[in-house]
């Protein structure tokens, strides 16, 4: 049986390749001779990034940014010389896993790290950049990288906005004549997980805000803000993005993203996919097991299992996902192509112990996976769970 191991990260818990190496564990132990092979995910989220350098083989930089709150941060980013592209994930500087849950705030959060690390990419000499967007802290519709890149957000007295989403209520001018001028060379492409508008009942504020520490009043600061950022930038570049589905992804740097560098939003995971091959993978696969931290109905705007499962089903490949939670509405991944899914916890456990026993537990659960496939009188091969291919 050739099976194709292919997680997204497990938050909090596992990065996309340690899921992969347990998976791969409990499968070996269980049935020895399966032939496995490893390929982390990433849908533009936290750890898309480490996913993305082992498909290419892109180097590895660090660089000292400011993370969400405006602290110094070594942040990781890739670049491969050969084909002049950078790989930056807004995570690695302005990401909500480097803050402690009381240190969310929406309102004064920056991207300005994302632009810092964009700028060491250019200096690098890059042509193209690949921009993962997921996994931010931040709600300032990317006016903080602005301000990195070189760009003056300043008030009705003409001085410089301070940090944050909720400044921009008080955004009189965007000053962009000392925009680096390197970004008129930049090819980006934008990685998103979401499908969200920049405003209203399903934009950035209204439902990521949350997350982030907003309360219902922030929300209400929050979209008003960033609606206000939205009207002058349509004044002021003469096109109106805040439509744009992606648009709200990491609290508005979709927008920023197609505003200000013309960037192209597509699904996160099918860049990855296009990155790693994954089409060529498929064809060799009998078996994809997948899986992250939750399945939902959200899932479906783009989430790396749901991703994996559509490209599967499109060759009949049978797909099986491990996740930590299976939350509301996750049985509607059925119709997208995922054949089963599985919670992880193997009993009643804290949230610190199923964390803390994340590679255990899906070692246990992909070895058990092939032991049943093992166990039936014809195990399945070539996709076959069911006939499919």
């Amino acid at each position: 049986m050739k099976i194709l191991i292919a997680p997204d990260s497990y938050k909090d818990a596992l990065p996309a390749r340690d899921a992969a190496e347990a998976m791969a564990q409990g499968i070996l132990k269980a049935l020895p001779d399966a032939e496995t092979h490893c390929c982390p995910m990433g849908d533009g989220g936290e750890g898309t990034l480490d996913a993305l350098l082992v498909a290419t083989g892109a180097e590895r930089h660090l660089t000292w940014v400011q993370d969400a709150l405006g602290r110094p941060r070594e942040a990781a980013w890739g670049y491969q010389a050969e084909r002049r592209t950078a790989f930056i994930e807004l995570a690695e500087a302005s990401g909500l896993q480097h803050l402690e849950p009381q240190e969310r705030t929406a309102l004064h959060s920056t991207t300005f790290g994302v632009g810092e690390l964009i700028l060491a990419s250019l200096d690098a000499g890059a042509e193209r950049l690949l921009l993962t967007i997921g996994g931010s802290a931040t709600n300032d519709a990317g006016a903080g990288m602005l301000a990195a890149l070189g760009a003056r957000p300043l008030d009705a007295q003409g001085q410089p906005l301070p940090p944050g989403g909720a400044a921009l209520a008080e955004l009189a001018t965007l000053d962009l004549s000392s925009l680096d001028p390197r970004l008129a060379g930049l090819v980006v492409e934008t990685a998103v997980d979401v499908d969200n508008p920049l405003l209203g009942p399903r934009g950035a504020s209204a439902v990521f805000g949350p997350q982030k520490g907003a309360s219902d009043a922030d929300v209400q600061t929050l979209d008003a803000a960033l609606g206000h950022f939205a009207d002058l930038t349509a004044h002021q570049l003469g096109d109106d993005h805040r439509q744009l589905p992606g648009a709200g992804a990491a609290g508005g740097m979709g927008f920023a993203a197609r505003a200000f560098l013309g960037a192209e939003l597509r699904p996160g995971i099918t860049l990855v996919m296009e990155q790693v091959g994954f089409d060529a993978l498929l064809d060799s696969a009998d078996l994809v097991i997948t899986g992250e931290g939750q399945l939902d109905g959200q899932s479906l705007a783009g989430k790396t299992p749901v991703g994996i499962a559509r490209a599967a089903r499109a060759k009949g490949v049978p797909v099986v996902a491990l996740v930590g939670r299976l939350g509301d509405g996750w049985q509607a991944a059925h119709e997208e192509g995922i054949s089963a899914a599985f919670a992880l916890a193997d009993g009643p456990m804290s949230l610190d112990e199923a964390l803390e026993r994340t590679p255990a537990l899906l070692a246990d659960r992909a070895g058990s996976l092939v032991r049943l496939l093992a166990a039936w009188p014809t195990p399945p091969a070539n996709g076959s769970l069911g006939g499919n291919k």
